[in-house]
């Protein structure tokens, strides 16, 4: 594995107070990269700032702790906002944060299935309002953090909240689907990873048993690193270029992705 330094370089990552997206900052910051480590509340995003400094020795002038809850989309602008004036050159975007879809049919302030805004359309609504500090710069770049398991998904267009018939997993599906549909959108250069089925709060949905959060981590981070080229809207499943499910490369999916989320974070945009 590469361990090329990244110093000088900017990336911003979602869900990072915790398993994938936690190593993944960490990973990064051992890199000599500046380091936006968002989470939910500020309280949680400085306390894993303070983590990553007090138990891995990460230089804490490279980590910034910034906060949205993905439940509220004026949040998820607010923070846009926030680092567009802050980090108006950003080389990286990973979009990791992520909840397992619950039991019990859930509908956020904003009228979306809880999952499908988390997992999904706040990083699109994020992803959209960066792209003015999203660098053109060589080795520029948003990573989807996606799952295997959007290959049993479908895209619910006439009911995209599944309030019609719910099921957990079919909701946690389609939200990793449009996420992995999301990274070929021509707009910026993306790609989706499947990390492996590793040991972190979304285990159950998997298995019983995972590689650690670590191992998962470095397969986002090889992604970030300029070295390795990309090609918009490639999925990799793990460390390995495969093809993601046929609905992820349909020009006329992208398309209509773009147009049903762009209706359901309108009112934000």
């Amino acid at each position: 594995m590469s361990s090329a330094s990244l110093s000088g370089r900017t990336a911003l990552v979602t869900g990072a107070t915790s398993g994938i997206g936690y190593e993944t900052a960490r990973q990064l910051a051992e890199r000599g990269a500046t380091v936006l480590v968002h989470g939910r509340t500020a309280d949680e995003a400085g306390a894993a700032v303070d983590r990553l400094v007090a138990t891995v020795g990460t230089d804490a002038s490279l980590l910034r702790a910034c906060a949205a809850d993905f439940t509220r989309l004026e949040e998820v602008e607010r923070l846009a906002r926030r680092v567009v004036a802050e980090h108006p050159h950003l080389d990286v975007l990973v979009n990791n944060a992520g909840i397992a879809a619950p039991e019990r049919h859930t509908v956020t302030a904003d009228g979306n299935e809880i999952a499908f805004q988390v997992n999904f359309l706040a990083h699109y609504l994020l992803t959209s309002l960066l792209e003015p500090a999203l660098t053109t710069d060589p080795g520029g770049r948003v990573v989807n953090v996606s799952s295997s398991l959007h290959r049993t998904a479908s895209i619910q267009w006439s009911d995209p909240n599944r309030a019609r018939r719910y099921s957990r997993l079919a909701a946690y599906a389609q939200s990793q689907l449009a996420l992995t549909v999301f990274a070929a959108d021509p707009r910026v250069t993306a790609v989706s990873v499947h990390p492996g089925v590793c040991d972190t709060a979304l285990l159950s949905l998997y298995a019983h048993e995972g590689a650690s959060a670590a191992e998962g981590a470095a397969h986002v981070v090889r992604l970030c690193d300029p070295a390795v080229e990309i090609v918009n809207g490639a999925y990799y499943d793990r460390s390995e270029r495969v093809e993601p499910a046929v609905a992820a490369t349909e020009d006329r999916t992208v398309k209509r992705l773009s147009k049903l989320a762009g209706l359901l974070v309108g009112h934000a945009v």
